[in-house]
């Protein structure tokens, strides 16, 4: 079914590699309103750290039961028009493309796979509406994933960089940490960060290129590490301040290094469907920091899905 040609309320639905997620917006005088979001955990991108991945039949399963009932929850909030988006997990698969036919099979809704360069765009134009960083003028940004990383610097309006990088915490799990259930190894903590480093400056992606610069950081990383620093300090999340200091991300992964899965998972304000990749997500966004020259990052919640919705009640695909 077309899409209305330029729709009040759109819902947009991001199949991640770590998770699935819904936002149902609409068109308000900031830009985008919110007025549903739910996430549900899927670890679609479990297999991603292999040479071919694939995407395994109950994480297909499990993929395509998401899609379904977040689809009928966008349409009970009034959706006029639904989007589903996929990103690494599903680009890098083997089986990518039977992923998407099933989902539009099971739900009648096309999947569009973003290619890295599309994924990073519609990140840049999601954090474009975010109202607190309206007035920001140049300005860099990363979105770590599951399955990728996202880098990207604004000189004013204008994008200068934007990469995907095949950092993605769950990625890098399966690639460096031979069993999640117990500690990180110091050794393995450098050998992430030096995996991460090399990646990051064969792709261009400049020493201290963000010196300097406000840098937002998205995902469920930063977002993890701000519930966690909410609960120690015994306030809610909405409460919480949005700057990340890279110092406390360091002292958390001194924190979480050394416990098990199981200590992890006790941790106030860290998911225990995320306690397994949190560490490299950790050892990641800080080699990141490190090598630009970044030393703090400001947690916005508008990413992917913000970037999709707001080319839709623009009345433009996607």
């Amino acid at each position: 079914m077309p899409f209305p040609a330029e729709p009040r309320t759109a819902a947009v639905i991001d199949v991640g590699s770590n998770t699935i997620k819904l936002l149902v917006a609409r068109r308000s005088p900031a830009g985008i309103e919110r007025i549903h979001a739910r996430t549900l955990e899927a670890r679609l991108g479990a297999g991603l750290g292999r040479d071919r991945p694939r995407l395994a039949p109950d994480n297909l399963a499990r993929g395509i039961d998401a899609v379904r009932s977040l689809a009928a929850e966008a349409r009970s909030h009034g959706a006029e028009a639904t989007a589903v988006v996929a990103t690494s997990a599903v680009r890098d698969a083997e089986n990518g493309p039977d992923f998407a036919a099933a989902v539009t099979q099971a739900t009648g809704l096309s999947l569009r796979i973003l290619s890295g360069p599309e994924e990073a765009r519609l990140i840049g134009r999601g954090l474009r509406s975010d109202p607190a960083l309206a007035a920001a003028g140049d300005l860099a940004l990363f979105d770590l994933g599951g399955g990728s990383l996202e880098a990207l610097e604004f000189r004013g309006a204008e994008i200068r960089c934007a990469l995907s990088l095949p950092l993605g915490c769950v990625r890098l799990t399966e690639r460096f940490v031979a069993d999640p259930s117990r500690p990180l190894p110091e050794t393995v903590r450098g050998t992430i960060a030096g995996h991460a480093t090399a990646v990051a400056l064969a792709a261009g992606l400049r020493r201290d290129a963000f010196r300097g610069l406000p840098v937002a950081a998205t995902g469920g990383t930063v977002s993890t590490a701000r519930a966690m620093r909410a609960a120690a300090a015994g306030i809610g999340l909405d409460d919480s301040s949005p700057e990340i200091p890279v110092t406390f991300l360091r002292e958390l992964l001194d924190r979480v290094s050394p416990l098990s899965l199981a200590g992890r998972q006790a941790l106030p304000g860290l998911s225990a469907a995320r306690a397994d990749v949190f560490p490299a997500a950790l050892a990641t966004l800080i080699a990141m920091a490190e090598l630009t020259g970044c030393e703090g990052f400001r947690h916005s919640w508008y990413s992917l899905r913000h970037g999709v919705a707001a080319e839709l009640l623009a009345g433009s695909t996607p």
